[in-house]
């Protein structure tokens, strides 16, 4: 009795011992190296929402730097091209004849918000024509390089208001008057500079190393 009692302890045993351990072991294994076969792959599912999280925000961040980049270039080119435009333009810059600034000024002058603004432009229509070319060409060069940026942005928000309260303002609806359009885009740029890809942020680098 006690051999076999002791012989059934040991089979016991052997299942709540050996056997159970096996399978407690293999318990253990599928939850760990051999249930996942890539112990760092769990690490790397669990990390993956925050790292395209990081990436987006990443993005973010980099598309909230530049984002005035693409109004710069255009409002810098396109002043670039008014002004060499009008200075290739000999009828443009002539006092009288169609097309000329001094038959612009006189066509608009009474339909202007400031008339006296127009007279004084045609006390020298050819200056006067010469003064805007060469404003938006140096506003459009500043623009961009982004060299005295905002300076630069005062005076294309300046020459745009000057247009519109004169020759684009009896425009109707106001909304097809170009004038006022390029006015509300140069503000931002007023606002805010040329922080990125721009001559004004490497001086200023320049001068917090010295």
């Amino acid at each position: 009795m006690t051999g076999q009692a002791d012989r059934a302890d040991d089979t016991g045993d052997g299942r709540n011992g050996t056997a159970g351990n096996g399978t407690a072991g293999n318990d253990t294994a599928s939850n760990g190296t051999v249930g996942d076969g890539d112990p760092g792959r769990r690490a790397r599912r669990k990390a993956a929402p925050g790292g395209w999280r990081a990436s987006v925000d990443g993005w973010k961040a980099v598309a909230a730097r530049y984002a005035l980049l693409p109004l710069r270039l255009f409002l810098g080119v396109t002043f670039v091209y008014a002004a060499l435009d009008k200075l290739t333009d000999s009828a443009f810059l002539a006092d009288t004849g169609s097309g000329s600034i001094g038959e612009t000024m006189r066509g608009v002058r009474d339909s202007s918000a400031i008339p006296a603004l127009v007279d004084l432009a045609l006390e020298n229509p050819t200056g006067f024509g010469y003064a805007i070319a060469f404003g938006e060409l140096a506003v459009g060069i500043g623009t961009l390089l982004g060299l005295f940026a905002r300076l630069a942005a005062l005076g294309g928000a300046l020459i745009s208001l000057s247009l519109w309260l004169t020759v684009s303002w009896q425009v109707n609806p106001y909304y097809l008057g170009n004038d006022l359009a390029y006015l509300m885009a140069w503000l931002p740029l007023l606002l805010a500079g040329a922080s990125v890809l721009s001559l004004d942020r490497l001086l200023a680098e320049r001068r917090r190393i010295r």
